[in-house]
């Protein structure tokens, strides 16, 4: 492998999926605030998603719905009101 060709802040991060519960590590150059342990007792930073290849319905073949901030009612709620208005 090539030395120097990764940036200074590059280093091993856990990604956790908060919708599934899964947590990956893997090397990265995010910023993060917190850290936690992962299984081999090393403390690592972490980083929040809302999907990744645990939740994604592309990956699990599962359809489901993640609102994480009612978009979906809001949207439902105008297109009633589009329809109504129509008639």
């Amino acid at each position: 492998m090539k030395t120097d060709i990764h940036p200074a802040e590059y280093r091993m991060v856990i990604f956790e999926d908060v919708t599934a519960g899964k947590r990956f590590l893997i090397g990265s150059t995010v910023k993060t605030t917190k850290t936690d342990k992962w299984d081999d007792g090393k403390e690592y930073p972490v980083y929040h998603v809302e999907i990744s290849s645990a939740s994604h319905p592309l990956y699990t073949g599962q359809n489901k719905t993640i609102d994480t901030a009612g978009r979906v009612e809001k949207f439902k709620t105008r297109a009633t009101k589009k329809v109504a208005s129509k008639k």
